[in-house]
């Protein structure tokens, strides 16, 4: 059986990850005002399932990789569920209580939380606690996190171009953007000064 290589799912992760931000902009929009209730179901639910691909994909990846890389993967699947499990736990204490008005729509991002934290805690086992080299498999988190805001700010620019936005996701818009920008100046920034020093 042939390897499963990192170029592989790199090319097939960027092909879910267009198919996704796609259905995210043509797609689901439409189910807010489709008229019957399957269709509505149909069209809310296709973004879903580039990421369910992903799922499949990190399953094949995981499952190609050797011990060591395997104990990695599951030890930061472990922290990102641990973090997830902890996050949820006090916000449904905090809206039992009332101090928080959580409405289902927070499930949205149930999976990235855990795709950021399990980002997090591998580049932490590989980095600072194995003493490895982020960069051996390609993009540091930094530009990992950074694509994952732009992509984010597409999604909620598209939705401010034609007015869909509540006053939540306009905070949300507005405050991502000097985010990332931020972002994006600190890693050119990092970038411009290592090669300097190589120089």
């Amino acid at each position: 059986m042939a390897r499963f290589t990192e170029k592989q799912y790199r090319n097939q992760l960027s092909l879910a990850m267009v198919a996704y931000m796609a259905a995210m902009l043509l797609v689901w929009p439409l189910s807010r005002t489709a008229a019957s209730v399957p269709l509505k179901v149909v069209l809310a639910v296709v973004p879903v399932l580039p990421m369910l691909f992903v799922i499949g994909l990190m399953a094949r990846r995981i499952g190609a990789s050797d011990e060591f890389e395997q104990r990695v993967h599951l030890l930061a699947l472990g922290a990102a569920t641990a973090l997830l499990g902890a996050l949820s736990l006090v916000g449904g204490f905090l809206d039992a209580a009332g101090v928080l008005a959580l409405r289902g729509s927070i499930l949205i991002w149930v999976f990235p939380v855990t795709m950021l934290g399990y980002g997090a805690a591998r580049w932490w086992l590989l980095v600072r606690h194995y003493g490895g080299s982020a960069g051996c498999e390609g993009s540091s988190p930094g530009w990992q996190l950074c694509l994952l805001g732009v992509l984010v700010l597409m999604v909620l620019g598209v939705a401010w171009w034609h007015g869909r936005l509540d006053a939540f996701q306009t905070g949300l818009l507005f405050g991502l953007a000097p985010g990332v920008l931020l972002l994006l100046g600190v890693l050119l920034w990092r970038r411009l000064r290592r090669a300097a020093d190589k120089d």
